[in-house]
């Protein structure tokens, strides 16, 4: 067995890496033009400071299926983005594009532990 000398109670939490996976089903008939939006908000937000990845993936048995895999370096990058014009626009677009509310479900980051080592 392998021992962990790792906590995640050692650093402040609003200093730690924060993944949020947020999953959304897309109605059929918006598949395309939700790519189109998701990547426009893509582009811009890996422009952010505080952004350390920014993945969209679409499901492959289920192409309505998409899941955001968004890193920020800490919780404060988390809540400027929610801030940004780029995540407004993208919000107010898709949101008539999905079969329900979309989920997100946020992630403490273990490894890889050094930001130099995300991008």
């Amino acid at each position: 067995m392998i021992e962990l000398n790792y906590s995640l109670t050692q650093i402040p939490r609003n200093n730690r890496m924060i993944v949020t996976c947020v999953h959304i089903a897309v109605k059929e008939e918006y598949i395309q033009e939700f790519i189109q939006a998701t990547i426009n908000n893509h582009n811009e937000s890996i422009k952010e400071s505080g952004n350390l990845r920014f993945d969209i993936l679409q499901q492959s048995e289920d192409p309505s299926l998409f899941t955001l895999y968004e890193a920020y370096q800490t919780e404060d990058d988390v809540a400027k983005h929610k801030l940004t014009p780029h995540y407004h626009i993208w919000k107010d677009k898709v949101d008539i594009m999905m079969k329900q509310a979309r989920k997100g479900v946020k992630h403490s980051v273990i490894m890889p532990n050094e930001i130099k080592k995300w991008k």
